[in-house]
């Protein structure tokens, strides 16, 4: 069950009749105008009634909910039937859905140990974040075959999500050939209209320069291929960089999007020496134009120094839980066993 319309429907579309899905209404309540509330309180009413219906006609053994807006009424649901209820937190910190529901779950899967302090303690437990097992197979020599780069380069992996991130794509597009000098850059700039500009920006490079850089608007299959052959990462730290730079060692500089829960997410990976931290608006200078040199001094005093990249991709090794996905299905396990 998931959002209508949401990312989560269109993945499960993609994957065909063996995951069958169930759209839920439902909306977020926190900083919303008074009349937006209400209304969004009444599409939960109703995404309520719809998750009980569904649940009852299903009868699941065990219920797993992510934070989503829509697991507040499939947990609501779950609950009201007496269906164990798992809550997976992937952030650091949890959001409102995951507050909530955590007091009714049976569980709750954190990815970090710091999460603790904001849950229930004795329905916590720390199972990492589930990544792809494609980050466990390549090597760095096949996955630089694999995308054309030679093993003596340095590379340097941009990316913002699925949509990109503007401000990054923008800051990038100010030094690019700066960038470009230091490393082979792999840009996956996201599908909300960036791709035009940077690869105008692309052509105005002397040729060499030009030819270092490989500018996606998304990368699918590739992209474990793209973690594994970096040398570092500028990205945003939203929860998947818990679990996917640990898992592949990758050092990172982290631009946290500032109306979330990232900086949380990114402070976890700085205090424990994986990542080092860029604020959103030190990507644009006094008067709001885009601005490379905060990124830019970043990436030059990891890249120029192999010893504390070597330190810090070694810091994020030892954050990762290869085992997170087994962890919580075994949770799920024992509780619709029991």
């Amino acid at each position: 069950m998931g959002s209508a319309g949401g990312m989560e429907e269109a993945l499960l579309r993609q994957a065909g009749a063996q995951f069958p899905f169930a759209a839920v209404p439902a909306a977020g309540l926190r900083g919303r105008a008074p009349w937006t509330l209400a209304r969004n309180v009444a599409l939960l009413a109703r995404g309520t009634q719809a998750a009980r219906r569904l649940v009852c006609d299903f009868r699941p053994q065990v219920v797993l909910v992510t934070g989503g807006y829509a697991s507040i009424p499939v947990g609501l649901s779950a609950w009201r039937e007496h269906v164990p209820l798992v809550v997976f937190l992937p952030d650091v910190v949890p959001g409102l859905a995951v507050r909530l529901l955590s007091r009714l779950a049976a569980r709750v899967a954190t990815t970090t140990p710091d999460s603790a302090r904001y849950l229930p303690r004795n329905k916590v437990v720390v199972t990492g974040y589930p990544v792809r097992p494609a980050l466990m197979e390549w090597t760095r020599a096949a996955a630089r075959s694999h995308l054309g780069i030679a093993e003596e380069d340095r590379v340097l992996l941009v990316y913002g999500g699925s949509r990109g991130a503007r401000n990054i794509n923008r800051a990038i597009a100010a030094g690019l050939e700066a960038f470009l000098r230091q490393a082979v850059v792999i840009h996956i700039c996201g599908q909300e209209g960036d791709e035009a500009e940077l690869r105008r920006q692309a052509e105005g490079l002397p040729e060499a320069l030009r030819a270092r850089y490989r500018l996606f608007p998304f990368l699918h299959g590739d992209m474990p291929a793209a973690l594994v052959a970096a040398d570092l990462a500028i990205c945003r730290a939203g929860a998947s960089v818990l679990g996917e730079l640990p898992a592949v060692g990758l050092p990172a500089v982290l631009v946290p999007y500032p109306y979330v829960h990232q900086d949380e997410n990114a402070d976890y990976l700085v205090r424990h020496g994986a990542a080092v931290k860029v604020a959103d608006a030190g990507l644009r200078d006094a008067r709001g134009r885009p601005e490379a040199t905060a990124l830019l001094e970043a990436c030059s005093t990891i890249l120029g120094d192999p010893v504390r990249r070597a330190e810090m991709a070694a810091a994020a090794r030892r954050l990762a839980r290869p085992g997170a996905a087994r962890a919580i299905v075994e949770e799920l396990r024992v509780l619709s066993a029991g």
